[in-house]
């Protein structure tokens, strides 16, 4: 017994020491912020060392116990490759059929009943969450599942929007028309970047992407006769019901089921996307660009298709954004967007869907109910995005590597069709 003890303990004795020295990093980092405070009118300087002490114990208690948490991980990984993991295989089955259908069931009755639940507030920053998801799905199409590094997404999203505002505003068309068609047109616009950019990768791509998204806004801006400039366009139609009145409270509501319906939609198309053909030559390209040229695929089909298929998705949400707002002008769409889209990603995971999801919820709904901690918030929530991105550098949810495995036919079925064969 003691035996099994003793190697605990040096290891126990190092994780307590790794916790002390990210306790006192974070320390360091938060003191011109946590510890001084200047009051402009009295000239004088607060020093507020309990809030120090608070950072350091939270740090050390939480590094404390990712580590543990990590340890624990390692030693089940351990035990799979003794061959434990048969006898846990079938009870994780059958506990994951018991746990997962209720589960599902009643996150779908919360999701339906949320706008009966909460204000027309809460509500508005659900239908921002969801959009997001949307955009982020579609940002993963190119850079988790492609490997294509795209920092103007955000000139795709804007696109979307202002043909739903342009043929709102001038031709009078609906919503519900617009849609398609801003999807598809954002489509264009995907292919018409694609074709410059087939021979680029990585920072280069990167650089170009990122010019593409300036021209955009830029045009955006100061095409005054075309976009009206930095005005923009108000009085967007909202999405209706046969043409019924609606108030600002039951759109909202219209809005949010709409969005409910257009992210399983997404994941639904995305997940069909990532199995198929062309998702496997998206992975292929994303891992090995010349194997992957090598094994016969297209290399310029497959890169249009990813820049088409995901700004198909920022085209829709654009749409969407417009008749939300009901004005848009181009600092709606700087650079930030395209960052916070692509954060959602690398955060959320790489390839995951659900860690899309999740991690659009983080960044999108977190700040926004940190507010409680008023001038801490940001801090707070910069602090949980340099947590995660240390300890769990493939995302929240990071893609599952899928392998596929081919098994023979068994040699006595080929006998019997053999020997049937020469009956």
């Amino acid at each position: 017994m003691d035996s099994e003890k003793r190697p605990m303990l040096p290891l126990i004795g190092s994780e307590i020491v790794k916790s002390t020295l990210t306790a006192l990093w974070f320390m360091f980092l938060t003191f011109p912020i946590m510890v001084i405070k200047i009051s402009p009118l009295d000239k004088t300087i607060h020093w507020r060392w309990m809030n120090l002490v608070y950072v350091g114990a939270g740090a050390f208690f939480l590094s404390f116990l990712w580590r543990y948490f990590m340890e624990r991980k390692v030693q089940g990984a351990r035990a799979d490759e003794d061959g434990g993991w048969q006898k846990r295989a079938g009870q994780r089955i059958s506990t994951d059929r018991r746990i997962y259908l209720p589960g599902l069931i009643a996150l779908g009755a919360f999701v339906a009943i949320f706008p009966f639940l909460f204000s027309s507030y809460q509500t508005s920053i659900m239908i921002t969450a969801l959009m997001y998801v949307m955009l982020g799905l579609g940002l993963n199409i190119v850079v988790g599942l492609a490997g294509l590094l795209n920092l103007g997404y955000v000139a795709f999203y804007a696109v979307g929007a202002y043909f739903f505002a342009l043929m709102n505003h001038h031709f009078g068309l609906g919503f519900w028309f617009a849609l398609p068609m801003a999807g598809a047109i954002a489509a264009i616009f995907g292919i018409l970047l694609g074709f410059p950019v087939l021979r680029l990768r990585g920072d280069y791509l990167a650089i170009v992407t990122l010019g593409f998204g300036e021209i955009i806004r830029l045009i955006l801006e100061n095409w005054n006769d075309f976009s009206f400039g930095p005005s923009g366009i108000a009085g967007i139609s909202r999405p209706g019901i046969m043409g019924a009145s609606l108030t600002l409270h039951q759109h909202t509501i219209y809005l949010y089921y709409i969005m409910i319906v257009m992210v399983v939609f997404t994941m639904i198309v995305v997940g069909r996307l990532r199995n198929s053909r062309i998702g496997r030559a998206w992975i292929a390209l994303r891992e090995d660009e010349v194997a992957c040229q090598a094994m016969g695929i297209d290399k310029a089909k497959t890169k249009l298709m990813a820049f088409a298929l995901g700004a198909t998705w920022a085209g829709f949400v654009g749409c969407i954004f417009a008749a939300k707002t009901t004005f848009i002008n181009p600092s709606s769409f700087t650079f930030m967007e395209s960052a916070i889209i692509l954060s959602i990603v690398v955060l959320g995971g790489m390839g995951s869907i659900m860690g899309v999801v999740v991690g659009a919820f983080i960044l999108i709904l977190l700040p926004e109910y940190l507010r409680a901690f008023s001038e801490y918030r940001m801090l707070v929530f910069g602090a949980s995005m340099v947590l995660i991105m240390v300890f769990r550098p493939q995302g929240i949810i990071g893609g599952i590597r899928q392998h596929y495995t081919f098994q023979r036919k068994p040699a006595a079925d080929a006998g019997e069709g053999g020997d049937a064969a020469c009956a």
